[in-house]
């Protein structure tokens, strides 16, 4: 079972684009890359060329004669001679492109003779991008694909765009959902938040309908980002790396969340963790939200690098990797404890970079004034809480009313109840999360 993605369309537009360059795909391992490629390629090409330098590294000795596209052609041939280049109608696929960044250098002669089309992908291009950046700048496109997001999850559940625009249609006309379709809208998001956006998860959850196959493929996911790290953190402590990544989630239990160096290690210092960090970052595990300084904009240059909260690229990951009674009380009671606001702010951060958002959060010290996220319109900077229980939102009052915060005019809260609008709070429900960007996009923001 095919699951539609939102690359679907970006690819036919790449295709029919007269002045297209190579497309590289970049995003972590078991997202779907391959599998959207292949099935476009299918689709719409007389010939597809799939070479994957991981399964067949002979193919690492096409470039030895040079980079030219005749060369390239010819020495695939040599290897294969069964696959068949039909000039306007034949794409190549080149994957695992981390194995073999080299071959980026090709995209410049491909892109200029124009012959043929061609796509690299790869389940860990961020840890080897900077030499294949340096190897193709100028004659390549770059696409950042993710796990499923909410939208493309409620298309795998069977629902058509006409169902997201009917929410769209509530968030734009602040019209409360009906009690019918607010259950099911958030049983729904309750199910993606345990299931994540993996397409395998997701596909088996589909078929069987029900989550112990799905949560054995999340733990395998897991074990395959640990080998990753074993396997690809060249020169780096892999130890280090692996304490971060398993202290993720007990750090995102806590009240404050910013994430502790102090506490992966006795005697840890950030200095000796920041690559680390960066490393998960690189390979699509993790997001970083950046402390900003002060609540104004601009946000980037506005914030501490040092101080940082941590979340997992994938929810689904993180539930995964809760102890067993947690996840029992989640499936059974869907009920998170102490872990419930750590999941829906994880959630969001997820939902916001999905959308294309950076992740900034505030926390004044020695005072309670802190916010989950900010996001900005084209003249606003727009407070964002994230709350486990509708309460009170001292901060979020604050940061509005204060006339130290010129720039902020009104605040969103994201809750498990309905839609509502009071003194420049809009409350949304937490499975709106991913259509904000939308919102905030209205010519009145």
């Amino acid at each position: 079972m095919y699951l539609k993605r939102k690359i679907d369309k970006y690819l036919l537009d790449w295709k029919n684009n007269s002045d297209k360059k190579p497309l590289i795909v970049k995003g972590s391992r078991q997202i779907g890359k391959t599998e959207s490629i292949l099935h476009f390629g299918r689709k719409y090409y007389e010939n597809l060329i799939y070479i994957n330098f991981v399964e067949e590294p002979v193919y690492k000795t096409i470039a030895e004669d040079g980079y030219s596209v005749s060369r390239i052609i010819k020495n695939i041939s040599r290897i294969d001679p069964h696959k068949k280049f039909t000039e306007k109608n034949t794409l190549l696929i080149f994957d695992e492109l981390q194995e073999f960044p080299e071959i980026a250098t090709t995209l410049k002669f491909f892109q200029i003779d124009g012959r043929f089309d061609v796509i690299c992908s790869g389940s860990l291009l961020g840890i080897s991008y900077k030499k294949i950046e340096s190897n193709s700048v100028g004659y390549k496109t770059d696409y950042q694909m993710y796990s499923l997001d909410f939208e493309e999850f409620l298309w795998a559940s069977g629902y058509e765009n006409d169902f997201i625009e009917d929410i769209f249609m509530h968030m734009t006309q602040m019209q409360p959902f009906n009690t019918a379709m607010h259950k099911t809208l958030s049983d729904l998001f309750l199910d993606y938040c345990i299931l994540g956006g993996m397409p395998a998860v997701v596909r088996k959850y589909i078929e069987l309908g029900v989550f112990g196959p799905a949560l054995e493929t999340q733990r395998q996911l897991l074990d395959d980002y640990r080998e990753d790290i074993r396997k690809y953190a060249d020169g780096m402590d892999q130890t280090r790396i692996l304490n971060v990544f398993e202290h993720i989630p007990p750090q995102l239990a806590k009240e404050n969340k910013k994430f502790q160096i102090s506490k992966v290690a006795s005697g840890a210092r950030f200095k000796d963790y920041r690559g680390c960090i960066e490393w998960l970052k690189d390979a699509g595990v993790i997001n970083l939200c950046y402390c900003l300084n002060s609540p104004e904009l601009p946000l980037k240059g506005n914030y501490d690098d040092n101080k940082m909260k941590i979340y997992f690229a994938d929810s689904g990951l993180l539930v995964a990797m809760l102890d067993d009674e947690a996840q029992d009380h989640l499936r059974s009671n869907k009920n998170m404890n102490i872990y419930k606001g750590a999941l829906y702010e994880n959630i969001v951060g997820e939902a916001f970079v999905k959308s294309g958002y950076q992740l900034f959060y505030y926390k004044k010290d020695n005072s309670t004034l802190e916010e989950d996220f900010f996001v900005r319109t084209k003249q606003y900077l727009v407070p964002v809480e994230v709350k486990s229980t509708n309460g009170k939102s001292k901060s979020l009052r604050t940061l509005i009313d204060s006339d130290k915060y010129t720039e902020i005019k009104f605040g969103i809260k994201l809750i498990g109840g309905n839609i509502g609008n009071e003194n420049s709070i809009i409350t949304f429900p937490y499975y709106c999360s991913f259509l904000l960007k939308r919102y905030l996009l209205l010519e009145n923001m």
